[in-house]
């Protein structure tokens, strides 16, 4: 009866205080799913499985699922799929960030509680991926990342859809008057028309890059369409990537290094990528154990240049990209400023990986690096008095000549401050001015929603304003674009300089000098604090994972991540 290979159904046995037992108990109730003998001997691949009706993207993940498990089987072991928490972006309330992290906690147990010798990843809108890698990390079972892809474009007369950086476009010409509400409806009904991701490269098509770039999913797969017949060829082979990883023994550990996080962010740079995807990162390279600073991303910024012209910073869509050469088009581009050595999944090196064949690569959407799009980095951190751990601009799709301007605060001390004055006709506000949302970060009551793409004020949207310096401790979407200064830490909800701010104050910003900040002096600053209250929630008030949350997310700067969730040091 005993059977001391610690694979497959064996591992992790529940413990009734005899072993023997366990597994002939466990042996019976598998055999009741129809399984032979054969099978269940065999090694096991668990797949992480996150399709939900609140989930758009992952409505064809019941078909992804099956070329896994065609993958897994091929390859001599066992598929089991298991379900997790699953993330859909504009479904969830107060804001998707909120829930990631749970969602993280449920995949590192059921990875580490449930019999599995390696685990098939399966996420795709956006906070999905970053919680399975962040669960995937602190688990450190072999693990493969296989994503959504993207959608396919829609069209809307002579023009191309795709969420949801036109939905934003459309949305403030509809604010401008330029459209009528017939028209905002025919594009509403438009913009998203296939399963998968959003068409642009936002925060999902970022990650997708990200997890690729540092090994964590097959070459090539990252940009394939969600419709794409290569996208089930992609699930098939993560499926036997998985089984290879079992006899290889190459586990997240390995493959998230400090090396791999820089490659990491030098794509992320290149892509002019989502800002969301800097909270994201550091969240999973600190499950490693690996700091971000902010100061790194500025020092890699400064010799990594933008390449690829897709929406929200350029022209094209993410269906373009695939075609274009995708992320091994990036990667060659780069090569001189990668860690080559990198492992990935596949067991080869970064390095190995861009030695193959590829073929040639469309220059209107991947630029080289000779003629970049950019000479410097998508993305910049600004530091100051009024942001002492940081901000991000994502200076990529902002208006360079609002780069280097002072200008006058008017202040929303709410989300709901914002919503009532807005668009109030008689709002002091002027083109000039630097809008400022305060009290939406990670501990406010809103847990740091998307809404630092804060409306241009109607009055001056009307008369053809599209864009302003606006400031927050929010987060912006992916697919946003505008000149807009975000999760500045510490939060206005942790008593940070962002709280102090009033409207008629003077703000200094310079992307030159990578600074923001409040020009009142310190006598005015501490004559605030004294009556300064926090919109922090008690939470003496609150239960369940609201009160984890509450008591244990880290500021921005930090990746949002629970406290407890750092890897344990020992001595």
């Amino acid at each position: 009866m005993s059977d001391k290979k610690d694979h497959g159904l064996a591992k992790g046995l529940t413990n009734y205080g005899d072993r023997d037992f366990s597994l002939y108990l466990r042996r019976s109730f598998a055999s009741s799913m129809g399984y032979s003998k054969e099978f269940l001997s065999k090694k096991i691949v668990g797949i992480a499985y996150t399709p939900s009706g609140f989930n758009n993207c992952h409505r064809h993940f019941p078909e992804m699922l099956e070329a896994v498990k065609r993958g897994v089987l091929a390859a001599g072991a066992l598929p089991v799929e298991f379900p997790t928490i699953s993330l859909g972006e504009v479904f969830l309330n107060p804001t998707s960030l909120k829930f990631r992290n749970l969602m993280s906690m449920d995949t590192e147990e059921m990875i580490r509680a449930q019999p599995m010798d390696a685990v098939v990843l399966m996420g795709g809108c956006d906070k999905t991926v970053p919680a399975q890698l962040m669960g995937a990390v602190s688990a450190d079972l072999p693990a493969v990342q296989i994503v959504a892809g993207p959608m396919m474009t829609s069209r809307h007369g002579e023009g191309r859809l795709g969420a949801c950086t036109d939905c934003r476009r459309y949305w403030g010409k509809y604010r401008a008057g330029e459209i009528d509400t017939e028209e905002i409806n025919k594009v509403e009904m438009r913009l998203a028309t296939t399963a998968g991701t959003c068409a642009v490269m936002g925060t999902a098509s970022t990650m997708a890059c990200i997890a690729e770039a540092m090994g964590m999913s097959l070459p090539g797969t990252a940009a394939i369409p969600a419709v794409h017949a290569d996208r089930l060829r992609a699930a098939e082979a993560s499926g036997a990537a998985a089984v290879q990883l079992i006899e290889s023994s190459i586990r997240p550990s390995h493959v998230i290094t400090r090396e791999s996080v820089e490659n990491a962010l030098r794509v992320l740079l290149a892509l002019g990528g989502s800002t969301n995807a800097i909270v994201h990162l550091t969240a999973i390279a600190g499950r490693a154990g690996i700091n971000i600073p902010l100061s790194w991303l500025n020092e890699l910024s400064e010799t990594t240049p933008v390449l690829v012209n897709l929406k929200p910073v350029g022209s094209h869509y993410m269906e373009d990209f695939f075609y274009a050469g995708g992320l091994g088009a990036v990667l060659r581009e780069l090569k001189p400023l990668l860690n080559l050595d990198c492992i990935t999944v596949t067991g080869d090196t970064l390095g190995e990986r861009l030695e193959g064949p590829f073929e040639a690569v469309d220059r209107n959407v991947i630029a080289s690096a000779q003629a970049p799009l950019e000479p410097k980095g998508g993305l910049v951190a600004l530091f100051g008095s009024l942001a002492p751990r940081g901000a991000i601009l994502k200076r990529s799709a902002a208006d360079s000549s609002l780069f280097e301007k002072e200008g006058r605060a008017v202040v929303f001390n709410s989300l709901e401050d914002l919503a009532t004055r807005i668009d109030d006709p008689d709002l002091d506000v002027s083109a000039d001015d630097f809008l400022v949302l305060q009290n939406a970060g990670p501990t406010s009551p809103s847990g740091m929603p998307e809404a630092g793409y804060l409306p241009i004020p109607r009055k001056l949207s009307s008369q053809g304003v599209k864009d302003m310096v606006r400031i927050s401790d929010a987060r912006m979407s992916g697919t946003a674009f505008g000149t807009i200064v975000l999760h500045v830490a510490p939060e206005a909800a942790q008593a940070g300089p962002l709280a102090l701010v009033r409207t008629g104050d003077r703000i200094r910003l310079s992307v030159e000098q990578k600074s923001i900040d409040l020009l009142v002096d310190e006598e005015e600053l501490d004559r605030r604090r004294e009556t300064y209250t926090s919109s922090a929630r008690d939470v003496a008030g609150l239960r369940g994972y609201d009160k984890l949350y509450a008591e244990q997310v880290l500021q921005a700067d930090e990746g949002c991540d629970f406290e407890f969730m750092k890897p344990v040091k020992i001595g």
